[in-house]
């Protein structure tokens, strides 16, 4: 017996839970049941996190988290509860199957099958911004290569235990040379250790474009957090529905299972939601904690259902569906074809489908990092970057000299376009006129920005990684 967390959420979170529960219960599900309250009643009691501490510690003492959809209140100061429970967790891997389930759910893609893979804890979803000027606000988008390693490897054994063929990356490293260039390189390193499975890399825009358009063309898919999110829901929506796809969050201790729509608040108490979301996490679930025989009855059962036109109103089509039923009803169908399979459909098989184990990250040995320069942004009012490059000069040394300036990313200084428009956020690039300096050369450089009256509002190291720049260069350089 298996206990697990469970929280009913906002919405139509409490009538799909407690239709997915009394579904796998009858399946003879082995669980008990610790259920806590999360979500916009509890933000609006006062917790801008939405989740008490006494809460947190009944989720990390189970391990196992089911949960309903949640609202999170708009406005400032509350946030996401999705995104804390996944970094504070470490739930770096999101998995959402998307298949088609032609020709009883409408779709263009009768012959898709394919999993998105998602990074889960980085990337953009850091969350990290700060606004620098009057006309610039930046977000950092973060890159580790633990995080890369951990959501790669497990995409390859994702992909060998459920005897799929081929894992597809997604970056898009001809931009973010740096960040996505890592993801790439990394994903190149690990699909080198599994030569039984087929690997290729596609731009993102280029493969959500793909995606969209041929989706059976991919098997497993691998990508970053925000490339992820926006791509997963593009998948499951073009399968016929979002409302009918799960999702797992899996860590190296824990893990959450969810559906991947929202609350519906314009639904809630109706008896029309589709339940089919929070049951296919919930079969998930179950095959995480071994419980596989349940997991495959349950998902037989619920093919079974959609395959004898038993839909909720969402999936409903007339001359397709045969029978129209609500939330409750549509449980109890699925609860009849407990011991039944799918006769269109093919049968899933589970038996081999409990959690992965994997390795835990090892770190490297350290490269050789030489630090070779900065970059120095600074908020300047004026428009002509000449006269910056004239006031920057002044700031030189013996160590470090002006090499450029770059505004928006863009090439400005030397040699620029009187065409290229420029904001009041200016990146000012000093680099060595030896082999490395100190950063003693990096502070005297800032003493003399105040002394020559220069606003610098951050700064960035620049560093050489076993003699190879860590740094990106400005376009048009």
């Amino acid at each position: 017996m298996k206990k697990i967390t469970i929280a009913k959420g906002d919405g139509i979170g409490p009538e799909i839970m407690d239709a997915t529960l009394k579904i796998i219960m009858a399946a003879g599900a082995r669980i008990e049941v610790d259920e806590i309250a999360i979500g916009e009643q509890v933000y609006l009691s006062g917790n801008t996190s939405g989740i008490s501490p006494e809460s947190w510690d009944i989720v990390r003492r189970n391990k196992v988290f089911l949960k309903a959809p949640i609202t999170t209140p708009q406005g400032g100061g509350y946030k996401s509860l999705n995104v804390s429970t996944r970094k504070f967790l470490g739930l770096y891997a999101n998995v959402r199957p998307c298949i088609s389930l032609h020709p009883f759910v409408s779709t263009k893609h009768p012959k898709m099958d394919l999993v998105i893979i998602r990074e889960n804890e980085e990337d953009l979803y850091a969350g990290i911004e700060h606004q620098q000027t009057d006309e610039v606000v930046q977000c950092l988008k973060l890159i580790s290569r633990p995080g890369c390693e951990k959501i790669i490897r497990y995409a390859f054994e994702y992909a060998k235990q459920q005897n799929r063929k081929k894992v597809t990356c997604f970056s898009k490293d001809n931009i973010m040379k740096q960040t996505d260039g890592l993801f790439h390189q990394v994903f190149n390193e690990i699909a080198a250790e599994y030569p039984e499975i087929k690997n290729e890399h596609w731009i993102v825009d280029i493969g959500a474009a793909k995606v969209a358009d041929s989706p059976e063309d991919f098997d497993v898919i691998v990508m970053q957090n925000l490339y992820g999110d926006i791509i997963s829901d593009i998948a499951a929506q073009i399968t016929g529905s979002v409302g009918l796809a799960g999702s797992s969050n899996i860590g190296e201790e824990c893990a959450m299972f969810e559906a991947i729509h929202g609350t519906a608040p314009d639904i809630k108490g109706k008896n029309i939601a589709n339940p089919s979301g929070l049951l296919q996490g919930a079969v998930m679930m179950l095959n995480h904690i071994g419980q596989t025989d349940v997991a495959e009855k349950v998902h037989n059962a619920w093919l079974k259902t959609i395959e004898e036109g038993t839909h909720t109103p969402d999936i409903y089509v007339e001359g397709v569906s045969k029978k129209k039923v609500g939330t409750k009803e549509f449980a109890d169908a699925v609860i009849e074809n407990l011991e039944q399979k799918p006769k269109v459909f093919k049968p899933v098989n589970y038996a081999n489908s409990s959690a992965l184990s994997l390795p835990k990250y090892q770190r490297k040995a350290p490269a050789k990092k030489e630090l070779v320069g900065v970059d120095v942004f600074v908020d300047w009012k004026g428009l002509n970057p000449d006269e910056l490059a004239t006031k920057l000069k002044n700031m030189e040394n013996e160590q470090v000299y002006l090499k450029m300036i770059t505004n928006r990313g863009i090439k400005v200084w030397p040699e620029g376009f009187k065409e290229t428009f420029c904001t009041d956020h200016w990146r000012c690039r000093f680099q060595t006129q030896k082999d490395n300096i100190n950063n003693a050369a990096i502070v005297d450089l800032l003493a003399s920005a105040i002394a020559h009256d220069i606003e610098v509002i951050k700064t960035e190291n620049l560093y050489h990684f076993d003699g190879k720049a860590g740094f990106s260069l400005g376009q048009g350089q």
